[in-house]
């Protein structure tokens, strides 16, 4: 059976939608880590319009955070399909993954949002790489009288095409309290199911009360090891 077109929040106020929303439940991404808490995002907006992204969540006692920049995909359209841009690894941002945020469902209040993407499953668009969706890693070799070789290698394009799917999958419900009523998760439960997604996958996220504030910051290890499924 084909999926229908997912159905879109129009005419949100993106000066309302600004600050900082707390993750109350999203299916595992290879952005955050596998033991994250309190994870949350804040939006600021720029003076050109675009949005200022701050990923923030919290593994093993140390703070980790990704920034990112958003914009509207059609910025003639009310609809609200956003593009987002990461660069990764963390600890050597020079790969720029971008995909699809989109605004399933959000309140009047802007006090709790679903957010989803097209495919219902990834994220995944990889421009201005070095090689159309093909991911390249630098090896280096010390040679016997101390010179250092380098040798660039690429991956076959299937398979940095998954990389890059599984790299950027997302699915959340946000709130802008670290807790949401049981009620409301339900009913986010449920349109996000009626719009085809599959809730089994959905990971609630521990959250503090109060939210943690700074203390040490993991560089990007925790990056690594999610790539091998630590």
């Amino acid at each position: 059976m084909v999926k229908k077109e997912l159905e879109v929040v129009k005419d949100v106020d993106l000066e309302r939608y600004m600050g900082r929303w707390y993750e109350i439940a999203s299916f595992p991404s290879f952005f955050v880590p596998k033991n994250g808490a309190d994870t949350r995002a804040t939006y600021t907006l720029n003076q050109d319009g675009t949005v200022h992204v701050l990923n923030e969540t919290w593994s093993d006692g140390k703070r980790v955070a990704i920034e990112g920049s958003a914009y509207k995909a059609d910025p003639k359209s009310n609809e609200s399909k956003l593009k987002v841009k990461f660069y990764v690894p963390p600890f050597l941002p020079i790969i720029p993954v971008v995909g699809n945020y989109w605004v399933l469902y959000l309140d009047g209040e802007y006090q709790y949002a679903l957010i989803g993407e097209p495919t219902r499953k990834y994220l995944w668009v990889c421009p201005n790489t070095l090689h159309l969706c093909s991911l390249y890693f630098i090896v280096f070799r010390f040679t016997k009288a101390g010179h250092v070789r380098v040798r660039v290698r690429e991956f076959p394009s299937d398979k940095a095409s998954e990389f890059f799917r599984r790299l950027s999958s997302v699915f959340q419900i946000l709130c802008r309290k670290t807790h949401l009523e049981d009620e409301i998760y339900e009913m986010l439960v449920q349109k996000a199911k009626d719009e085809g997604y599959d809730p089994s996958k959905l990971r609630k996220t521990p959250q503090s009360d109060p939210p943690p504030e700074g203390g040490p910051q993991d560089k990007g290890t925790w990056w690594l090891k999610s790539l091998i499924g630590k």
